[in-house]
């Protein structure tokens, strides 16, 4: 068995060992998004150090768990705090979780994350819905031998944000008021952040936000057949868009500070693409 395909079926046994649950939508909480789970009645919490041979997250304000549980009566796996690959992972590593959800039962996968705005008419705490992504500065997490239950081995990339959820969130967002931007992301692998000589470039590439993960985990999500949206949450301007340097805690406070709007948004629109299962 491909050792990959071998770790990715012992950790989801060992996930199962512990919850029974089969949800419909999983949603990664990006910065901002860290106390959405008092949004949702929980059934199962499984903390990733409860799964032998799962990444742990090491980013401070990032928790490290699955929680399960109803939105309304939308039945969510919450991805509690991501993986990323500066944090020394495998690639594989970094999407784990992913496949893992898909796995369990998600079809749709709902990305979010805090991100540095290259587009010159955003402003810090705008949110951006994700319409397509750069992901060509990090590796990406299909290299090596396919794995055949997974997907095919040259997935199609030309839709991988759904032009059907992007609808929904577009609706969602006028429906309750929240102004909301579209654009393109790009991931890089950090943890340093871009110099202004890369945020030049990129903005010539046609990249509107950037940051250190999402892009990987919508290939893989998209290798396996889910359907992905994704709204990242301008936390800073990135480098040499002002003269401030960067910090994570003011990407983070930023971040929080949208916390309201972002959270109304994502409700909504998961309620409103489960209908459509």
């Amino acid at each position: 068995m491909n050792p990959v395909y071998e770790k990715i079926q012992k950790c989801l046994s060992a996930v199962r060992a512990k919850t029974d649950f089969v949800p419909s939508v999983a949603l990664v909480l990006g910065s901002g998004l860290g106390d959405f789970a008092n949004n949702i009645m929980i059934v199962d919490r499984v903390p990733y150090n409860e799964i032998e041979g799962f990444p742990v997250s090491t980013v401070p304000g990032h928790a490290g768990e699955f929680l399960f549980g109803y939105l309304e009566d939308v039945p969510v796996v919450l991805m509690n705090g991501r993986v990323h690959y500066y944090e020394g992972y495998p690639i594989t590593d970094v999407v784990l979780p992913i496949r893992i959800m898909k796995l369990l039962g998600a079809k749709i996968l709902f990305l979010t994350n805090a991100s540095g705005g290259i587009n010159p008419e955003f402003k810090v705490g705008d949110l951006m819905m994700i319409t397509g992504h750069i992901s060509s500065f990090a590796p990406n997490p299909l290299i090596g031998p396919n794995i055949d239950e997974l997907g095919v081995r040259f997935p199609d990339m030309s839709q991988v944000y759904l032009k059907g959820l992007q609808l929904i969130i577009k609706n969602t967002a006028k429906k309750i008021q929240v102004p909301i931007r579209e654009g393109i992301y790009l991931q890089t692998t950090g943890p340093s952040y871009e110099s202004p000589e890369e945020i030049r470039a990129f903005r010539t590439l046609g990249a509107d936000a950037v940051g250190m993960s999402t892009a990987v985990e919508a290939i893989a999500a998209n290798h396996m057949g889910m359907r992905v949206c994704g709204i990242s949450c301008i936390s800073n301007m990135a480098a040499g868009m002002n003269t401030r340097p960067l910090t994570h805690e003011e990407i983070k406070e930023a971040a929080d500070k949208a916390a309201p709007d972002f959270k109304a948004l994502v409700t909504e629109s998961i309620i409103t693409m489960n209908a459509t299962l």
